[in-house]
Formats: structure tokens, C-alpha cells, sequence
């Protein structure tokens, strides 16, 4: 949820989980065409991850965010951009999502930190075969290979400072908004 780009949230399920899963079968079937220089195999890694990572992301997101599907599209876009960037909403009576969201993304960020050895050892297991595609491979599989170490370390490394920043601007967000939907409600009943 935390990867999953603000874009997707302005489409519904069915939009979120082409959207996710369409982006991964392409990136991932991209590997293994460099990788084995057939198409069939990349079909086949796009239509599986397709399907079942678009699945899983969408019911994902809607697990932690099930208000989500109560609001309208702009609505959705509006609480993920002003909480991914810091901001509060410019709508006040969306201060409420705002909290959910940032609640769903503390909580899609802790679930993902229970997962962080398995990153490390596949990461491990990747580093082997690199060194081995390196010695005894093909072209193709070196470059698959290494591209793949490549992007488990920059998970290791990159990632989490990243995902912190995140973290920290969605809190920056919950209570500006809060701080304004109260102030609104406080002119309100002054009138």
C-alpha cells in the first residue's frame, strides 16, 4: 500500500488491481525476457503476476483502508495527495480520511517491517546467483540477475528512509488537517 502510487486511488477496485498488477507483470516479465531472450515466459510471469499481485494489492488496500470505497474518486485522490506530501486537506470535512489513511499506511508500513528478513535473505540468495549467472551464465542471466541484487539492496538501503519520510509527512498531514477541520468548526460556531 505504501509502494502503490497516489494515482491508482483516484479508480476503483477493479482499476487499482489492473493498475498494480498490470505494472508489476510488466516489470517482472521484463526480467525474465532479458533473462531467458523467449516471450514466453515473460507472458506468462505478465498474466500470473497480473492477476494474482493486482488481487492482492487491491483487497490489500482496501483492508487497510476500507473507507476508501465509501468516497468518491476525487475524494480518495485529494486525502492521498495532501497526506503523501504533508499537506492538510483542503477540504475540511476530508480531515477525517486523512487520520484513516495515515492510520493505513502506519499500519501497511509496520506489517511490512515484520517481513524485512525475508528481503534480507532473499537478497542473500540473490547475491549467490549473481556471483554464479556471473561465472557460469548466460549474458541475459547476469544482467537479470545483478539488476535484481540491484533493486533488493536499494529495498534494503533506500527503502526504508523513504518509507520513514512517508511516515512522517502522513503525521504531518493528520494533524495539520485535524488542526483545520477543528478551526473551521470552531468559526462555524462562533456565527
Amino acid at each position: 500500500m505504501i509502494l502503490v502510487p497516489g494515482v491508482l486511488w483516484r479508480r476503483g477496485r477493479v482499476g487499482r488491481a489492473l493498475g498494480a498488477g498490470v505494472a508489476t507483470g510488466v516489470f517482472f516479465g521484463a526480467f525474465v525476457l532479458v533473462e531467458s531472450g523467449s516471450w514466453l515466459g515473460p507472458a506468462v510471469v505478465f498474466v500470473v503476476l497480473s492477476v494474482f499481485y493486482g488481487i492482492r494489492v487491491a483487497r490489500r488496500m482496501d483492508r487497510l483502508w476500507p473507507a476508501a470505497e465509501r468516497m468518491n474518486a476525487a475524494d480518495r485522490a485529494a486525502v492521498v495527495r495532501a497526506t503523501r506530501r504533508g499537506e492538510a486537506v483542503g477540504d475540511p470535512r476530508l480531515a477525517p480520511a486523512v487520520a484513516e489513511y495515515a492510520g493505513a499506511l502506519r499500519r501497511a508500513a509496520e506489517e511490512d517491517r515484520l517481513r524485512r528478513w525475508v528481503i534480507l535473505l532473499v537478497t542473500v540468495l540473490a547475491l549467490a546467483l549473481a556471483v554464479y549467472d556471473t561465472l557460469s551464465g548466460t549474458t541475459g542471466e547476469t544482467v537479470a540477475s545483478w539488476l535484481l541484487v540491484a533493486l533488493l539492496l536499494a529495498d534494503l538501503l533506500w527503502w526504508p528512509r523513504r518509507r520513514d519520510r512517508l511516515l512522517a509527512l502522513a503525521d504531518r498531514a493528520e494533524k495539520a488537517s485535524l488542526h483545520r477541520a477543528h478551526e473551521t468548526s470552531g468559526t462555524r460556531d462562533e456565527d
